[in-house]
């Protein structure tokens, strides 16, 4: 029952590097967008983010109350110990979220020089601090108590700055991938280039901080390196070498799309690879996931209002980044062609298809809720979350597919396309 809240956190945290990640490197990239092309550069990068910069926070949020809910002894020992990265943290994505805001409204080339600068600023401090926060925990610095460790050198250390500097360019490795899929999806060449050559430049520095890592964890965190060089924790540290290196090759082919996924498949082995380096510590050498959690009670209440909000949240999600990756926010770029006019026949057959899949899938995902939160724990309980989980995002993938083929025909699809 303790280790529920821990994996989930681990999920919201692999997500929040994976897609807040690229944000932030989205707006590392301002940085460069000087002379000609900057102007291009800015507007691309911007457009690419419109549709779910904000969104990306909701991971953040949900890593910060499963945390204090179900580790409160050692969220409180965190967030007092490393106060200062964290409160850096908060003020960098306040700025951030401000200047992006902001920029809309800006009236002079002055003007938009400034607020284009403190975006980008933002944008490298946010995820340079976050990562020093999870460096002072990874190398054990946080003893638990509250302000109990040192509050400089629990993250102004080897381990920390390490981690750091490899968020930041993770996040920009990651954003200059996904902006040049976008680029090569909407047919600019230009842009295209422009961030296929920064997303080679920045993989080859994360890869070297990544090389660099075992010399810095072996004599500043020998525990850390210990997990991450034997058993499960070696074989995560493996699979994302083997993906980074492979999302290079494929970035270098101009073979983005499946760079997308393989690059972001490195980010999660590595944030795996920590957890079960730690395992079974929350707070290495101090505090044990047992120790730490809440009471059985407690930690129900939390994964029933997380099983809830899931059903809404998951779904609503991945219908939003399909509706991105598909480039159906996009108001410059016709849409394609419509599939023929199907018959009243065809259709309502279709309708009611999808309709008895979503009811099934419903159905499923009312059995995982059953399972997860009757049984007593053990491997029926992770069934019955899997079933949860992948039933509520089924159902919803099934009810949106009930507005297509609605008998529009291609001229009126790209009528409203253009």
């Amino acid at each position: 029952m303790a280790e529920i809240p821990a994996v989930l956190i681990l999920v919201g945290l692999a997500a929040y590097t994976v897609l807040g990640g690229a944000d932030f490197g989205a707006g590392f990239w301002e940085l460069t967008a000087r002379g000609k092309r900057g102007e291009a550069l800015r507007n691309h990068t911007h457009r690419s983010m419109a549709p779910v910069w904000e969104a990306n926070h909701v991971w953040l949020i949900f890593v910060l109350v499963m945390a204090w809910t179900c580790y409160p002894e050692a969220f409180a020992s965190i967030v007092s110990t490393l106060t200062i990265p964290l409160f850096v943290a908060g003020v960098g994505i306040i700025l951030r979220g401000a200047a992006y805001a902001i920029r809309a409204g800006v009236r002079s080339p002055r003007e938009e020089g400034t607020v284009s600068l403190l975006f980008a600023l933002s944008s490298i401090l946010t995820p340079f601090a976050l990562g020093l926060v999870v460096g002072g925990i990874a190398s054990g610095r946080v003893p638990v108590g509250n302000a109990a460790g040192d509050e400089i050198t629990s993250w102004l250390n080897g381990t920390a700055l390490l981690i750091g500097a490899l968020a930041v360019a993770t996040s920009a490795y990651l954003a200059a991938v996904y902006l040049a899929a976008d680029a090569r999806r909407i047919g600019d060449a230009d842009m295209e280039s422009a961030f296929r050559a920064r997303a080679l430049g920045a993989g080859a520095v994360a890869g070297a901080l990544a090389l660099a890592g075992p010399f810095v964890l072996s004599s500043d965190a020998p525990d850390l390196y210990d997990g991450l060089t034997s058993g499960l924790g070696l074989v995560a540290l493996v699979g994302s070498a083997v993906c980074g290196v492979a999302a290079l090759a494929l970035v270098s082919l101009r073979r983005f799309e499946p760079a997308r996924y393989v690059a972001a498949g490195a980010v999660v082995a590595i944030v795996a690879g920590w957890g079960i380096a730690q395992e079974p510590y929350i707070l290495p050498g101090e505090l044990t996931l047992e120790q730490a959690a809440a009471g059985d009670a407690t930690i129900t209440a939390v994964l029933i209002g997380f099983g809830a909000g899931a059903l809404l949240l998951v779904p609503s999600l991945a219908y939003l980044f399909g509706m991105v990756l598909t480039g159906r926010f996009d108001p410059a770029a016709p849409l394609p062609p419509g599939p023929a006019v199907a018959s009243s026949g065809e259709a309502a057959a279709r309708e009611a298809t999808s309709l008895r899949t979503a009811l099934l899938c419903g159905g499923v995902t009312a059995i995982g809720a059953a399972i997860t939160f009757v049984t007593g724990g053990g491997i029926a309980r992770w069934v019955g979350l899997a079933l949860m989980l992948g039933g509520a995002v089924a159902c919803f993938g099934a009810v949106a597919t009930l507005d297509e083929g609605e008998g529009e025909s291609p001229p009126s699809r790209r009528a409203v396309g253009d």
